[in-house]
């Protein structure tokens, strides 16, 4: 059996998933609080094999690898950059952290910011509709809503001279947010990696504070991301080559005659 076969095999396979991340990462250049992913590999199992000795003497093993395999893939939390929009539900993090958000399931899930909502029971939501944890309640009647750099959300409603406190908005961040479980939609959940949530004051604890009227840009670099699947297609081409190369001596071999 030529391994040599299933090696490039997985080449081929391991490139071809990191060139689907890459086209992920470029079809979500411009969706606000989008998150690049990024792979990463891991040689596979190694097989023992014996060597033959000189004169008889012990000689030592030698180990073949089995090729590559992904190990991860993984977000990368690094801040996009701030755009203005001057939204008053527009909110956007500067620093680590995260919103947290009911899920209709009941458990929580966590997002990065981006635009807000009020939804029809005038809790503050995100804008497919999930409320923020802890709950903060600005009324549908709302004609001003002030959102300060450490959360503090201030409401004018429209029978109201003076603005009022509704509450608080928290941040939570993770031990290792590269752990996090993306679930689309700017919506992450905790996995064993990650470890649990931890919350925090923003500007406070390790985390950020929010920006009203700003949203987060993707993270996503253009440049190097068109670098990376130059050299994924390349470590494609290799892999192919290979299979080729032992095909043709397959059929050498095959075609020896005594």
């Amino acid at each position: 059996m030529n391994d040599s076969l299933y090696i490039a095999a997985t080449g081929m396979q391991t490139q071809q998933k990191s060139v689907d991340t890459i086209a992920n990462n470029l079809a979500n250049i411009s969706t606000p609080g989008f998150k690049k992913g990024q792979l990463s590999f891991a040689d596979l199992v190694y097989r023992e094999s014996a060597r033959a000795g000189v004169d008889g003497a012990a000689a030592p093993s030698l180990w073949h690898g089995a090729g590559v395999g992904v190990f991860s893939l993984a977000k990368v939390f690094t801040p996009g950059e701030l755009r203005k929009t001057n939204a008053p539900l527009d909110i956007a993090i500067q620093g680590d952290g995260f919103l947290a958000v009911a899920m209709p399931d009941g458990t929580a899930a966590y997002s990065r910011g981006g635009a807000l909502s009020v939804d029809r029971d005038g809790f503050l939501a995100t804008a497919d509709g999930h409320a923020l944890k802890p709950s903060i309640h600005v009324g549908t009647d709302a004609k001003l809503i002030s959102i300060k750099a450490d959360g503090q959300v201030l409401v004018q409603g429209t029978d109201e001279t003076e603005l009022r406190e509704a509450g608080r908005i928290e941040l939570s961040h993770f031990t290792d947010s590269t752990g996090l479980v993306s679930l689309g939609a700017n919506l992450y959940q905790p996995s064993a990696r990650s470890g649990d949530a931890m919350y925090g004051k923003p500007g406070e604890d390790g985390v950020g504070t929010l920006a009203q009227g700003f949203i987060e840009a993707s993270n996503v670099n253009l440049v190097n991301e068109m670098v990376d699947l130059m050299a994924a297609q390349r470590a494609y081409e290799s892999s192919v080559k290979v299979i080729q190369a032992s095909d043709e001596m397959l059929g050498m071999s095959n075609n020896l005659r005594k």
